[in-house]
């Protein structure tokens, strides 16, 4: 993978942020690549280690542009984040090969990049070429025209009523730069000008407020809405949630197929369960103290988690090759977040270590990062005990995946009101969450998991140590 990436013209970042072994990563590609060569292409870089294709999310240059070295001309989404590429040459962006929302074999070319503005028709020339060949190739029916095929069918009445150009209500966005410039992908302007959209009135949801071509669906679907609503009054079918189209196949998201790879790993992998009650009257009291502080709950959990496995480093272990297994030497906190188009892990790394008050701080930033599909790898893949909770959705109890790496998983339930029987005999009220532990059986034993347990209520009823 190592080698696909070093066969890119380009190298990922985030926002702003460069790779410190960007430098090597050069001069390999400098040495691999042919030094004379005046069209190069431009490869889908591995942006992670499970990483076999990427999407383009948006093309931060258009064809034609100047490029210099370093500076970000596309974003890709990968299996778990979208990040900003950028060229390791001076030159031209002369064909792009691969639009926004096409999909693309790691190694595979999206772009060529021309050295001077001399050699751009030549460098179109040759994209046509490779086109042509890969269709012609290709038994698959070529697709229909973008517009077409990425726009929900409704949109077609809008070909009937006819309206003005599109405008949603926003006020001043990031996209406008004040009300000045209009930033948008070039794909998300020519689409713009086929649907009568205005795109001064479109918010954009691509990076730093770019504006893409489903922001400008979305403007259309919108301006539809209520003539389709209007037309269909005679005649109510039941609803179906917002956005979901009944009886539609929808293909994974690329963050989505890495999950799916996973859940099937993890079926090779023998596991057990433990279940365990969990008295919480002192954690509340506790978070009920410190939550002004900024303090949130998934941090308490995470601290106290961290702490009991501290006391018992066979629970943070992992076994990888079915030979041998290892004792991690940190204890990284791994916590399960729904995002919009699938499931992430941000990582709460040396959490045993960390105090309470930066642990939340910096549970409030990776989350942030992660909705906004920035996570770095080391943010998303060094957990080593993972968490899972759906307490705040009112769940009670239920069973979580064992990660593929890792020993185990917790699933965490919600604390509720419980009427309990005292040590001197009455019937008392307590609060009390359900805990359930799926963990790997080839390293880790019924024993193991219920002295764990024993040690993390222990933490959490008197939670003293959790805010040292």
């Amino acid at each position: 993978m190592m080698a696909q990436l070093l066969n890119s013209s380009f190298t990922p970042t985030t926002r702003g942020l460069r790779r410190q072994s960007i430098p090597s990563i050069t001069q390999s590609t400098s040495r691999k690549s042919q030094i004379h060569a005046k069209i190069r292409e431009i490869f889908m870089p591995a942006l992670s280690s499970t990483m076999t294709e990427g999407k383009i999310v948006s093309w931060v240059k258009s064809e034609g542009d100047k490029l210099n070295k370093g500076e970000s001309v596309v974003v890709v989404e990968s299996d778990k984040a979208d990040m900003d590429v950028e060229t390791f040459y001076d030159g031209y962006l002369a064909a792009i090969m691969v639009e926004e929302g096409g999909i693309a074999a790691v190694g595979s070319a999206i772009a060529l990049l021309a050295e001077t503005e001399d050699e751009i028709a030549q460098a179109i020339s040759k994209a046509k070429e490779q086109s042509s060949s890969s269709s012609s190739s290709s038994p698959a029916a070529p697709s229909p025209p973008p517009a077409e095929t990425t726009i929900p069918d409704s949109i077609a009445v809008a070909t009937v009523v006819k309206a003005a150009p599109v405008k949603a209500v926003a006020s001043t966005h990031p996209a406008s730069d004040g009300g000045k410039r209009i930033v948008a992908s070039p794909y998300a302007k020519k689409l713009a000008k086929e649907l009568n959209v205005d795109l001064s009135g479109v918010v954009g949801t691509g990076p730093m407020g770019r504006i893409v071509a489903k922001d400008v669906e979305a403007a259309v679907v919108a301006s539809v809405a209520v003539p389709v609503a209007a037309a269909a009054e005679s005649a109510k079918p039941i609803s179906a949630a917002p956005g979901v189209e009944l009886g539609s196949v929808v293909p994974f998201t690329t963050m989505q197929g890495a999950v799916s790879r996973n859940m099937v790993e993890s079926l090779g992998v023998p596991t057990f369960r433990v279940g365990y009650t969990i008295t919480t009257d002192a954690l509340d009291a506790l978070y009920k103290k410190i939550k002004p502080k900024g303090v949130t709950m998934t941090a308490l959990l995470a601290k106290a988690t961290a702490l009991a496995l501290a006391k018992h480093p066979v629970v943070n272990s992992s076994c990888r090759d079915g030979k041998s297994f290892t004792y991690n030497s940190n204890i990284n906190i791994a916590v399960a977040v729904a995002i919009d188009g699938g499931l992430i892990t941000p990582v709460l790394q040396n959490a045993d270590k960390v105090d309470i008050y930066s642990l939340s701080r910096k549970w409030k930033e990776l989350v942030d990062k992660a909705r906004a599909k920035q996570l770095q790898p080391q943010e998303y893949s060094t957990g080593t005990f993972t968490l899972s909770n759906l307490g705040m959705f009112g769940v009670d109890r239920f069973d979580a995946i064992l990660p593929p790496g890792t020993g185990a998983i917790m699933a965490v339930g919600a604390s509720e009101p419980t009427v309990v029987a005292t040590k001197d005999g009455r019937i008392g009220m307590k609060s009390q969450m359900q805990v359930n532990v799926t963990a790997d059986h080839r390293v880790i034993y019924g024993a193991d998991l219920a002295q764990f347990l024993q040690t993390l209520a222990k933490i959490i009823e008197d939670p003293k140590d959790l805010t040292f």
